[in-house]
């Protein structure tokens, strides 16, 4: 079991429970499931007594012990006389993009949690050609954790397309980003060493990077003010981090996209600290933007093979469940990164790999596909909320799968469990902090088609009125903010 939490703080993280959306203990139950399934209250957390926690909310001990019986009942607490109320995950807890929500999504939920769009439609014609392609395969054992030499070489090509002359020898073949991510952590940073990270950021990563023993650093940079070029290397002096993971392409959440020049800047400053710069480019597919041709890979501006480290996969641009995902490195570090996976693992999936094979081979055809698509969403998404909730703010972005919306007011954690009740699934601003941060923000994918879009913008404005109770508003007066920033 962990250490406690303080009354005081734990008020602060539940919010207002009183208003409109219910009994203020259902309220309560449902903000201590968001905090214990975002990590903000990690399992074996000890609740404050009933009564201390009723005087810091402003309601009755009762109230609490209702509320404490609800998350028991429901497997989301357990208790023991004389030791007090502990949270826990219950057994039934499923997570995907490292967020975790209360069970599986019930038929007629809308999940917007997570972003990932459904597989494009030429995605079935390639894979029926990869299993043509892999029938001479079945005649060997099948192993080999180098990944397929087609592959390799495919991955490598699109590096060269895209302006960053890359061999097959200098590409790790892994089990989807995420995967190539931990290899790269594992090989670059220890125990103890710090790690820098832009804050926000994918919530997987600081989920990696404390699973190698390393040391999350947070580091603002989404401001004027607060560059990645100025801010990450700044902070690379002061605390001596061995890795600085980055997405310079349509970076989630934010979807903020770096020029070339950022980039160049970046990377050459953070390796004259000693910083390797890990440059996650989960989404340099995705570019929204008409006839646009993309910056350089960040790793074309590096002085020196080893000062990048790019990972990369295939989820996004083609469908989650293909679970392929690339590392490019210098020659020598590659070598020894695919010795590390060979000792995780004897093999990648070659069906996979295949299918990875024929995606490359066709990417233009299937990103036209999907860009169109996404596009089209993204303009309905910015649309609705507009009209349904004028009180939020967003900066439309260039690229990506999400809008990263400042809600005027802390209430992230509230409507995300507020939400299941109106038929929705959201994932907190703070998963995608370090500590207690982004209580005012939220992310919303628009990865849904047109119909399910507009009636999820209509529930999510339920949620709000919800949350806000009668005759008020999550945010400030629709009158003083503009809504959205081009």
């Amino acid at each position: 079991m962990t250490q406690g939490i303080g009354a005081e703080r734990l008020a602060a993280l539940c919010g207002d429970v009183h208003g409109g959306r219910g009994p203020a203990y259902r309220v309560l139950a449902d903000a201590v499931r968001v905090l214990t399934g975002d990590g903000r209250l990690p399992s074996g957390t000890r609740l404050p007594a009933e009564r201390a926690l009723g005087e810091a909310l402003g309601v009755s001990r009762v109230t609490v012990a209702r509320a404490y019986r609800d998350l028991r009942d429901d497997g989301w607490a357990d208790a023991r006389h004389g030791a007090g109320t502990w949270v826990r995950l219950p057994d039934r807890t499923g997570g995907v993009d490292g967020v975790w929500a209360p069970g599986p999504v019930d038929r007629g939920t809308i999940d917007l949690a997570h972003a990932a769009p459904a597989a494009p439609a030429v995605l079935p014609d390639l894979v029926a050609r990869a299993v043509e392609r892999g029938a001479a395969d079945l005649a060997g054992h099948g192993y080999g954790p180098d990944g397929l030499p087609a592959l390799r070489a495919a991955i490598a090509d699109r590096f060269t397309a895209r302006g960053l002359p890359t061999g097959p020898e200098q590409v790790v073949v892994t089990g989807g980003a995420l995967q190539a991510i931990g290899i790269v952590v594992a090989e670059l940073a220890g125990p103890g060493d710090r790690v820098l990270v832009e804050h926000p950021t994918y919530p997987s990563a600081l989920d990696v990077v404390a699973d190698a023993g390393a040391v999350a650093v947070p580091v603002a940079a989404d401001g004027a003010d607060a560059t990645p070029q100025t801010v990450l290397p700044r902070a690379a002096r002061q605390t001596a981090a061995r890795v600085a993971y980055l997405m310079a392409d349509f970076q989630n959440p934010t979807g903020r996209l770096l020029d070339d020049d950022a980039r160049a800047r970046l990377v050459q400053r953070l390796a004259r600290q000693g910083t390797v710069a890990l440059v996650d480019e989960t989404f340099a597919e995705l570019d929204l933007r008409e006839g646009a041709t993309g910056p350089l890979p960040c790793a074309a501006h590096a002085a020196g093979p080893d000062d990048v480290v790019t990972v990369g996969g295939l989820s996004k641009i083609a469908w989650g469940g293909l679970r392929i995902g690339w590392i490019r490195a210098g020659r020598e570090r590659a070598a020894r990164m695919r010795r590390r996976l060979a000792r995780a693992q004897l093999a990648l999936p070659v069906l996979e790999q295949l299918v990875a094979v024929e995606v490359l081979e066709r990417l233009d055809v299937l990103r036209a596909e999907r860009v169109g698509v996404l596009r089209t969403r993204r303009d309905l998404l910015v649309a609705e909320l507009a009209a349904a909730l004028p009180d939020w703010r967003f900066t439309v972005p260039d690229g990506g799968l999400a809008l990263w919306c400042d809600l005027g007011a802390h209430v992230s954690t509230a409507l995300t469990a507020a939400a299941p009740r109106h038929g929705l699934v959201l994932a907190p601003g703070p998963r995608f902090g370090a500590g207690h941060a982004f209580t005012d923000r939220l992310r919303v994918p628009f990865t849904h088609p047109g119909p399910v879009t507009a009636e999820a913008v209509r529930r999510l404005a339920r949620t709000a009125r919800d949350v806000a109770g009668p005759g008020r508003t999550t945010g400030a007066d629709p009158a003083t903010r503009a809504g959205v920033v081009v």
